[in-house]
């Protein structure tokens, strides 16, 4: 077995090429190099098989972002298991769901544990289990209740990892349906790192601090496991999630070289800087951004405060994360507005009838490649739709320019139909977010007598610059779009709802807003 074929092999090849590394940092707390955390994952790894745990076996994970969860999750992975991580954050019913619709038979969780996962996993008979590492020189200590004996730690010696095994089972944000399940083989997650580290040239000398949840595939992917395959390292910030006031001391004091991020979070690092500003900032080789549009203004904006060309980027979980990127600048130029050129797969342009489209018309995105999934898990119907004429379909709108580079218009479910005019939601956002007065913008459509859907939009003031009104935005967006794309409504607001990723999804705020207005006028999404 090659073992750049697999996720487990590449680490520890690399664990072999960079043995005394730093691969993770605890902020303020400890450091741990390459060669001991692949000890400490062969430990876990036979304390797993000591318990009974075979390949195939669907473990639940929910933890904070924290060593012991990157530690069992490579652990269990190991084994030949499937690794199911969960939002902490979830309500028991929710958990409920994902458990039993990933099929776990067990749940781990860090000491202190998770009141509604165990009230879930209790119901559905699921064994749970803790797990915890008090010190870098230590074991991790499991909860199983049997004790391991020392003869125990050899097992895993024995167990190959293939390229088919399933080692990662995640869940679609369900934008317009119920949670699809997604299984990622070790063959899916080695081939989407390889494309990581390749595109934004990663090696040992890079360093980042992780900002996303390591239970979505952004920060898990991009984030954390292309930086430990490629010898650099990362570091964790000491309260197990992002901070924006502890943010660039890590960055600084653990000479971070990138970070990647959704939109959101660079907005609330650009805010922070206005308000607070460093004294310096670290030197960065780039600033990644993907999992939503990001404004070609909030670009600017970033580039200028911080000094790195930023790079938008496109990707989804049925992709194992990456499927374009803009180039480093050395390698091209990167396009604000385009998220770039596509990524160690093939990438197509296609109208209904499965034609590929020329440059610069607009069809739907769809991608083939070793890191794209062999299927959703027990949906057939879901599967014939998506794997059509040989491609998976992203269900994104856009169009490759004449350079290759990608461009998206919108979800083909989230394109507004205005009495038959096509209204791409990302344009309007774009030109809400240029207004100097204007910190965050969602465009979205809302069902209209007259035209069949009529466009709305909710906007949050900058600090300082809360005294813009409707009336303002109104005026703004009548200079710069064409009368059709402009907003019939205006929310004022200081709030926008997101997902546990810290996504907008425009469905969402779209019921979030309406129902402030009439409890009767809801619409009723979904399909």
């Amino acid at each position: 077995m090659a073992a750049a074929s697999t996720l487990t092999g590449i680490l520890q090849n690399t664990a072999g090429i960079f043995p005394s590394r730093r691969a993770i940092s605890v902020s303020g707390k400890f450091d741990i190099c390459h060669q001991r955390l692949d000890q400490l994952i062969e430990r876990a790894a036979s304390r797993l098989i000591s318990a009974g745990i075979k390949q195939g076996d669907v473990i639940a994970l929910t933890f904070p972002n924290t060593i012991d969860f990157v530690i069992m999750f490579l652990a269990v992975i190991r084994v030949r298991a499937t690794a199911a991580p969960l939002n902490s954050a979830y309500t028991a019913e929710e958990f409920e769901f994902y458990l039993s619709d990933s099929g776990s038979k067990i749940l781990l969780t860090p000491i202190e544990g998770n009141e509604p996962a165990q009230a879930a996993a209790s119901k559905l008979n699921v064994q749970h289990v803790t797990a915890t590492l008090l010190d870098p020189e230590a074991e991790i200590k499991l909860s199983f209740s049997t004790e391991p004996s020392e003869s125990d730690f050899g097992l895993v010696s024995e167990v190959v990892n293939e390229p088919s095994d399933v080692a990662l089972f995640l869940h679609t944000s369900g934008t317009t349906s119920r949670p699809k399940g997604v299984p990622l083989t070790q063959l899916n997650l080695a081939s989407s790192v390889r494309n990581i580290m390749s595109v934004y040239k990663l090696s040992e000398v890079d360093s980042t601090v992780i900002v996303l949840p390591l239970f979505h595939v952004h920060g898990l992917m991009a984030g954390f496991l292309s930086s430990i395959g490629a010898g650099g390292a990362v570091t964790l910030p000491s309260a197990g999630r992002f901070s924006a006031s502890s943010f660039w001391a890590d960055m600084k004091e653990y000479n971070a070289t990138w970070y990647t991020a959704v939109p959101t979070i660079h907005q609330i690092i650009l805010d922070r800087h206005l308000s607070k500003p460093e004294h310096e900032y670290p030197k960065l080789r780039f600033i990644r951004s993907c999992s939503a549009s990001l404004a070609p203004v909030i670009l600017d904006r970033l580039e200028e405060a911080f000094g790195a060309p930023v790079l938008e980027s496109y990707a989804m979980t049925e992709a194992a994360h990456l499927m374009a990127s803009n180039p480093l600048p050395e390698n091209g130029e990167h396009k604000a507005g385009s998220v770039g050129k596509p990524v160690g797969q093939e990438m197509a342009i296609l109208d209904e009838s499965g034609n590929q489209q020329e440059a610069n018309c607009n069809g739907e995105v769809c991608i083939r490649g070793p890191n794209v999934t062999n299927g959703y898990k027990n949906n057939p119907d879901a599967n014939k739709s998506a794997f059509l004429f040989g491609w998976f379909h992203t269900g994104d709108t856009g169009f490759l320019d004449s350079d290759g580079y990608l461009h998206l218009v919108g979800r083909i479910k989230e394109m507004i139909n205005r009495g038959g005019e096509k209204i791409s939601p990302i344009e309007v956002d774009s030109v809400l977010l240029s207004h100097p007065d204007i910190s965050q913008a969602v465009a979205f459509g809302v069902p209209d007598d007259k035209y069949g859907e009529e466009i709305n939009c909710a906007v949050i003031p900058r600090e300082g610059g809360s005294s813009i009104d409707e009336e303002e935005v109104m005026r703004f967006c009548k200079k710069n779009l064409a009368a059709f794309k402009v907003p019939k409504k205006v929310f004022i607001t200081d709030h926008l709802p997101k997902t546990a990723t810290g996504k907008i999804q425009r469905r969402i705020v779209a019921e979030h807003f309406l129902a402030q207005v009439s409890t009767a006028k809801v619409p009723k999404f979904g399909a």
